[in-house]
């Protein structure tokens, strides 16, 4: 290991023998002047994000601007890790919520300031501090965020942006320093990062793929069904772990519906994302391009058939594709991580709910209906981490944010999150 991340990590160390230290209160006023310093200076940050991954820069600032929202969140939060007393027959009867210590975070590059903040706010305010594997795409984001923590007054080493590879993650978790990792990424990188710290003893949090359903029944509003479903679709281009991706229609009413949705999809056109009046830019990287097309072959050649095409415009840009998908297709058990929808047609509410559940995945689907009896159905049947009624899946800071199945476990956001690195410690005695 190189001797500057050595000496970062010690660092770390260091410091968190201080900030555990720091009231609860003092922490949430350094948060809070973070955040007001990201929302000073939205556009700036925006254009960081925009220029390191092409995200169109209308929603590079919201990406910013929704930071400010959770920071501000925990900065309000109540402290539910104060010492919790237990009814007993015992003098001493508590239960105390200890932080874990240094947490390495290893994140994307699709939103790379919401997805470093969303797992570091809650956690350095905990108690623990943080040193940050951002993707290598992103480093101008994670070295703009570190500067944030210290414009804002935080103590040297409380966030630490780390610029390593992938290569370097393994030596890193293993080091006696490190408490505890969060990763948000593929399920490969999941697996790798997990079987790393489960060796190691330590805890894990992974917020993973998805291939979320787009439910969309006969009593539904159709319009608002198609507007929003191509935004959830096509939204940062496609490159949204929480995306709808399978578009489940009821038969009865794919002639009513499907045109609308075509009819909305097609108002996606890749454009200069520096242009506030973008709503499509184009893909991180070449390569993800590549793949893309890849599973699109992979897919036709499987049994689906093109809807609108998907056609490659550029290196990185592409006219957004949907495809009809046959059960069975193994382009089902595969993340489209692009702008590329798959539309499948069901018989029932029963039948829709099989083609929902009938995948590796459990993230976040969303159903579109007006009958409560048919909403409670979904949503006590429906396999996934968040169920979303009538509108598209997007996080919130109030609402714990998680998967199941192969996409992932732990608790990011809400007041839960504050509990995911830390030691609970049982006090009884006389």
């Amino acid at each position: 290991m190189e001797q500057l991340i050595e000496n970062k990590l010690i660092k770390a160390n260091k410091v968190f023998s201080e900030w555990r230290q720091q009231p609860f209160e003092e922490r949430q006023k350094l948060i809070r002047k973070s955040a007001e310093i990201l929302k000073n200076n939205a556009e700036k940050f925006g254009k960081i994000i925009t220029n390191e991954m092409n995200k169109p820069i209308s929603q590079s600032i919201a990406e910013i601007e929704k930071c400010v929202l959770m920071m501000n969140y925990y900065a309000d939060a109540e402290n539910i890790l104060s010492p919790e007393k237990i009814d007993s027959e015992f003098a001493y009867s508590e239960i105390h919520y200890v932080p874990k210590g240094v947490i390495l975070g290893v994140m994307p590059w699709n939103f790379p300031f919401w997805q470093v903040l969303r797992f570091t706010i809650p956690t350095i305010l905990a108690g623990n501090t943080v040193v940050l594997k951002h993707a290598s795409i992103c480093f101008g984001s994670g070295k703009a965020i570190e500067d944030i923590f210290l414009e804002a007054g935080f103590p040297q080493g409380v966030f630490q942006n780390l610029e390593i590879g992938h290569a370097e993650v393994k030596e890193i978790l293993e080091h006696d320093v490190i408490k505890g990792v969060s990763l948000t990424g593929s399920e490969k990188a999941g697996g790798e990062v997990a079987s790393i710290a489960g060796l190691n003893i330590k805890k894990s949090l992974l917020e993973l793929g998805g291939s979320d359903a787009f439910i969309v029944l006969n009593d539904a509003n159709f319009d608002e069904a198609a507007k929003v479903g191509a935004q959830a679709r096509l939204q940062n281009c496609g490159q949204t772990c929480v995306a709808a991706k399978r578009f489940i229609i009821q038969a009865e009413i794919e002639e009513l519906f499907l045109p609308k949705f075509i009819e909305e999809y097609k108002k996606f056109v890749p454009a200069d994302p520096m242009d506030k009046e973008t709503k499509l830019g184009g893909m991180a990287r070449p390569d993800l391009a590549d793949e893309l097309e890849k599973q699109f072959n992979k897919a036709l050649e499987n049994g689906a058939e093109i809807i609108i095409p998907l056609e490659r415009v550029s290196d990185n840009e592409f006219n957004p594709g949907l495809i009809r998908v046959n059960e069975g297709n193994p382009i089902l058990k595969e993340e489209l991580f692009g702008p590329l929808g798959m539309v499948m047609i069901a018989k029932s509410d029963e039948d829709a709910l099989r083609m929902a559940n009938d995948i590796p995945f459990g993230l976040s689907n969303s159903v579109w209906t007006k009958d409560k009896n048919r909403q409670y159905f979904f949503i006590e049947n429906l396999e996934s981490g968040t169920v979303n009624i009538n509108r598209m899946t997007s996080s919130d800071p109030r609402f714990p944010f998680g998967g199941t199945k192969s996409s992932g476990y732990g608790v990011e956001l809400s007041l839960l999150a504050l509990k995911e690195f830390v030691n609970v410690k049982t006090i009884v005695g006389n």
